[in-house]
């Protein structure tokens, strides 16, 4: 039979941390409806903003976040990936950290804004006879 404080540790991991204790409990943002799992996040050099490694507020994840995305955009859904935790998880902390301006997103077109392909190939078709 295993304790109590058994369950709560990994011996390849170490310590296991519940994902509602890395969001304190809250299940979305108020950002969430910004963020998609394609959007791009963008933060430090990128973005101007080199406070977020000095803001003591922030947990270990919120850093990881901030620091993956300081040489390249990362999508929501890579950043959840390399991480190793769920979507709705992420969702949140880099909805702590647009709050706090430590990134930005850049949100994906959506299709139904993307030239149509009828009106691109009659470009492409009005240049050849140039």
């Amino acid at each position: 039979m295993t304790s109590e404080s058994d369950r709560w540790y990994d011996d390849a991991a170490g310590p296991v941390v519940r994902p509602y204790a890395m969001t304190r409990g809250r299940t979305s943002h108020a950002a969430e409806a910004k963020i998609d799992l394609i959007a791009l996040v963008v933060s430090g050099s990128m973005v101007g903003d080199d406070n977020a490694l000095d803001d003591h507020s922030l947990s270990p994840e919120h850093l990881d976040i901030v620091e993956r995305c300081q040489l390249q955009a990362t999508s929501v859904a890579e950043l959840a990936a390399d991480l190793d935790l769920p979507v709705g998880v992420v969702r949140v902390l880099v909805g702590d950290l647009l709050e706090g301006e430590h990134v930005h997103i850049h949100k994906p077109v959506p299709p139904a804004e993307l030239p149509d392909e009828r009106i691109l190939r009659e470009v492409i078709n009005g240049l050849r006879a140039l």
